[in-house]
């Protein structure tokens, strides 16, 4: 099978920065998640860009930003081996490819090292897990393990892996799936809908705040009642703010 390339994606100066970096230290880095996804919706202005770097994230984002002329700060998140930086106006984030697991009683996982396919498999959607390649040979190539492309096409939202899992291990997922599919208009699968229903009472693991801004983002987006219906067939709703249900 041919391979894709869409180095048009990845032509600002900071995709190159990042690559040149990687040579340099020796490690594979790829574009991961929001960004790839953006692109691929063709949905507006950059925020933020994840890269994954199959090694350390921290490592990569202080070489990068020794190759930057304005030599950004890098603030070191060493509890989760994750770094960040700022270019122009976008957060740039980096993190070491890993596999992670979690305990009954916390949406934080023991996390170690892993490939990519590890790092893609632990993503929410199959929207989320498409990376673009930042390496000398095959720069710009696209990574789909999970047929991202064709459900960004088909406009469904579903998990990489079982949706039991996915959604056990982190519930605030739940929440970001209604999320996603309010605002981009995209319908939940079958599977992952009656999973979020069956797993509805495992949101209590989560804080406030991140419920909140979940609530918060479907608020903003066009057509809010896409999520509030959701939430409500789900039982999320009963959980979250039981006053509607009555």
């Amino acid at each position: 099978m041919q391979k894709q390339l869409f180095k048009e994606a990845i032509s600002s100066e900071i995709f190159r920065v990042i690559s040149i970096a990687s040579k340099q230290i020796e490690i594979e880095s790829y574009v991961i998640g929001g960004f790839v996804r953006d692109f691929f919706l063709k949905r507006g202005s950059v925020k933020d860009i994840d890269i994954v770097a199959i090694g350390s994230g921290i490592d990569l984002a202080l070489k990068v930003s020794q190759l930057l002329p304005n030599k950004p700060k890098v603030q070191v998140f060493k509890t989760y081996g994750t770094a960040m930086l700022r270019f122009k106006d976008v957060e740039i984030e980096f993190v070491g490819a890993r596999k992670e697991s979690y305990s009954d009683d916390s949406r934080n996982p023991d996390v170690t090292e892993g490939t990519l396919q590890d790092d893609q498999n632990r993503r929410d959607f199959t929207i989320n897990a498409l990376a673009l390649s930042l390496n000398d040979e095959n720069f710009g190539e696209l990574l789909d393990p999970f047929n991202g492309i064709e459900d960004l096409e088909n406009k469904i939202i579903k998990t990489p892996l079982n949706p039991d899992i996915t959604y056990s291990d982190d519930p605030l997922r739940m929440m970001r799936a209604i999320r996603f599919a309010t605002q981009l208009n995209f319908i939940i699968e079958d599977e992952s809908l009656s999973s979020i229903g069956e797993n509805a009472t495992r949101l209590e693991i989560i804080t406030r705040e991140r419920i909140v801004d979940e609530l918060n983002k479907i608020m903003l987006s066009k057509k809010p009642s896409i999520g509030f219906l959701l939430l409500e067939k789900t039982g999320l709703l009963s959980q979250i703010l039981p006053e509607l249900i009555a």
